[in-house]
This record gives structure tokens, sequence and C-alpha cells, in this order.
């Protein structure tokens, strides 16, 4: 059972909740990175992209998305295309089997949904190749629902600041999940997740953090034990 080291005297409070967020949203105002799909709202695009990034860079997957995009505007367009063209259009982002998952997901989505991206993270998990993250992350950025995601990259920021253990396998920790939730906003949720990821990448990095440039040093506890 994952348990968090923060002690009943140290809860996760309303205040510091609010103080969290405060912080990262000023923080991402002048700081996030600048990708195609973060510039749609389009559904499919949206679906694309999560797809791609799943286990790979952003920075890598960037120009492989553009050429995508382009061979394939639209679901039809990809449902339609030759297993062997996905898959060598893809074959620089590696996992060979992504390429077979993405337009199976879509010829299901054409059978199953009419066509129409499903909108529920019920729906989504139900496509091959859509895990809990994928179908949270679509549900927020492409339908604008409140929908928190939990990755190794957000894990770590929420171990850090606010003391938590979530155990080796992150995304599974039930406390990490609703420590995400209750930190999130209740709008722009998608906006929010993106913040926390490239503060991840820039500032609260896996190894060497930069503690000392941060602005969640003065109440974070990872800092306050490295005595920033």
């Amino acid at each position: 059972m994952n348990k968090s080291i923060t002690t009943p005297q140290e809860p996760l409070t309303i205040t510091k909740v609010r103080w969290f967020r405060r912080q990262l949203k000023s923080w991402a105002s002048g700081n996030l990175r600048n990708f195609p799909w973060r510039k749609t709202q389009d559904p499919y695009a949206i679906l694309v992209a999560e797809f791609l990034l799943q286990k790979t860079n952003a920075d890598t997957v960037a120009p492989v998305y553009q050429r995508f995009m382009e061979r394939y505007p639209t679901l039809n367009a990809l449902a339609a295309a030759p297993a062997e063209e996905v898959g060598t259009l893809l074959q620089p982002l590696g996992l060979a089997f992504r390429a077979d998952r993405l337009r199976l997901s879509t010829q299901l989505i054409l059978k199953n949904y009419k066509g129409k991206i499903p909108k529920t993270e019920a729906q989504l998990l139900k496509l091959p190749g859509v895990g809990k993250y994928t179908a949270r992350s679509i549900c927020a950025h492409a339908f604008g629902q409140r929908k928190a995601v939990l990755d190794n990259n957000v894990a770590r920021i929420l171990e850090r600041f606010f003391g938590f253990c979530g155990g080796r396998v992150k995304w599974r920790s039930q406390e990490l999940q609703e420590a995400a939730e209750r930190a999130a906003p209740k709008t722009k949720v998608g906006t929010w997740n993106l913040a926390l990821l490239d503060f991840a990448a820039a500032v609260c990095t896996a190894r060497n953090p930069h503690c000392g440039e941060c602005p969640l040093q003065e109440q974070c506890k990872y800092a306050d034990r490295r005595n920033i």
C-alpha cells in the first residue's frame, strides 16, 4: 500500500494547494513550450499527438507529427491508409506497435462512434493503445474536461513539493492521483497539465533539479530537505 510521508500535522491543505497552483500558473504564463498540437482543440489532431508522445520526447515528436498530419489530415484518411505506410512514417519514433494501434483505433472510432472521437475517459480506454494518461489528456485538451493527468513527471513534482511517496509505479498511486486532481484548477485543466509537464522538464528535473531557481522552493518539502 502506498503511504504518504506527510504527517497529520502537515496535511494537503487548501491553502497550500492554492499557493502551489498560483505559483505554477505564474511560472507557466511565460514558460510554456510551443508545439503544434498545443495550437489546436481538434480531437483527432490531439488523439494523434497523444499516441506519438507516448514514451517519446516532445522535441523528437514535433517534426514527425507535422509530416503525419500533412499526410493524414483527417481520421478517415488515416483509417484508410496502408499499415506499412503508416508504420514507415512513424518509424523514427520507435515503438513499432504504436502505428498499428493508432490506425486500429481510428477504424474502431469510425465503426463504433460514427467517426467522432469519444468524449469520455471510459470510452477512450476501450481503444487499443489508450491508457489512463492518454485518455485523460485527450478529455482535458480536446473537450475541456477537468481531467488531471499523472505520469512520472507530474508525480515527481507532487512527491517533492507535498512530501508524498507514491511507490515505484507512480501512475497507479491512488494518493498521487487524488493529489493531482486536488491541485488542478476548476477550469483550463489542459493548460494546467501542460504547465506541470513543462515545469518538470525545465525546473523540477529528475536529475539535478534547479531548486535554487524554483518558484516553489519556499514551501517545497524536497527543497527544505536539501536546505536550498
